[in-house]
């Protein structure tokens, strides 16, 4: 086999065979024996073998084309909710908006008949789910749940909704207690309890998501650390996308500020579905202990075989249905 190797000429004339791969060869001796290393690289390699990067491009997809509607409904909903207390209902949408930098809803809610809201509820409530499957579908492929342990059509979108739901309560949640701090504490204070809070309902949206879009056979526990990485990932994106807003969107055109916002928002869904699945990807790696990993030549490591073996039964689809995966030691 030439994989990796190269040839040199020296002044002599001499042909010398060069391995190529050769620095990487030794990173990869590195990591394995270092647990620091050991375990982003884990993590990187689980999430090219499940093909994560398809999956987030798919869960970002169904964002883009249901995050508007959603948003719409949302906060028509919180307008009955909230009924005669216009500052509440402010502090609690502005708490949802400032997590999807660039989008500004200046409408107050859908209006018209009962039966035209009814629909547009309903239709944007279907978009969402679309959301929720799509992730659901790419958690268990993350933590290797067969098909056959899956929840069924009914079961899955029932826990999509109960997600919706929950993140809706979240954010009025966070509106009130930010709206707390702000009033108790000023200037630096409030800033930094202004983060805290923040951090705080992204963890709980973290943990919750995770909860309701993974199979039951994942206890919550394995969930938690994930849950924090991805808080930290979720505010740095949104105070990245809010500069970006600020500095960018605001100075430009009508006509290239449509395009900016149209695209900085795609690129900031995609990347936070990402992050997201790589925090999911450091729950499995952590919890199931599947380091080292080898980066390059065949699957000879523990972890490696346990990786590959988990993803083919993933196939599994019945019952009665079992995958057996075996490595033949001799290639």
């Amino acid at each position: 086999m030439n994989i990796g190797r190269g040839f040199l000429t020296d002044s002599v004339g001499y042909l010398h065979v060069v391995d190529l791969l050769a620095p990487v060869r030794r990173f990869d001796r590195f990591q394995q024996r270092h647990k620091g290393w050991a375990i982003p690289m884990a993590v990187i390699r689980k999430f090219g073998n499940d093909q994560a990067g398809n999956l987030a491009a798919l869960i970002a997809y169904y964002a883009f084309f249901s995050i508007f509607p959603l948003l719409l409904v949302f906060t028509t909903i919180l307008g009955f909710v909230l009924h005669g207390n216009q500052s509440l209902y402010n502090d609690a949408k502005n708490s949802v908006l400032g997590h999807f930098p660039g989008i500004d809803l200046q409408a107050h809610g859908l209006s018209g008949s009962v039966p035209a809201l009814v629909i547009g509820v309903l239709g944007s409530l279907w978009g969402g789910l679309g959301v929720t499957n799509a992730a659901q579908n790419a958690f268990d492929r993350v933590w290797a749940v067969p098909f056959k342990d899956r929840p069924d059509f009914l079961h899955a979108r029932l826990r999509g909704l109960l997600l919706l739901v929950s993140l809706g309560s979240l954010f009025v949640a966070s509106a009130v207690v930010t709206g707390i701090v702000t009033s108790v504490f000023s200037g630096v204070l409030a800033r930094i309890g202004g983060y805290a809070v923040s951090l705080l309902l992204n963890f709980a949206l973290y943990v919750a998501a995770f909860r309701f879009l993974t199979a039951a056979t994942v206890p919550t526990r394995c969930m938690w650390l994930g849950a924090a990485i991805g808080a930290v990932f979720l505010e740095i994106l949104t105070f990245v996308g809010s500069y970006y807003v600020k500095h960018t969107v605001s100075h430009a055109s009508n006509t290239y500020g449509t395009f900016a916002t149209v695209i900085g928002l795609l690129v900031w869904l995609h990347l936070l579905a990402q992050m997201t699945l790589y925090a999911a990807e450091i729950n499995v790696v952590v919890v199931r202990k599947l380091w080292p990993r080898s980066l390059l030549g065949p699957p000879d490591a523990p972890a490696d075989q346990e990786t590959l073996a988990a993803l083919a039964k993933v196939e599994e689809r019945h019952d009665i249905e079992q995958v057996d995966v075996q490595f033949d030691p001799s290639n």
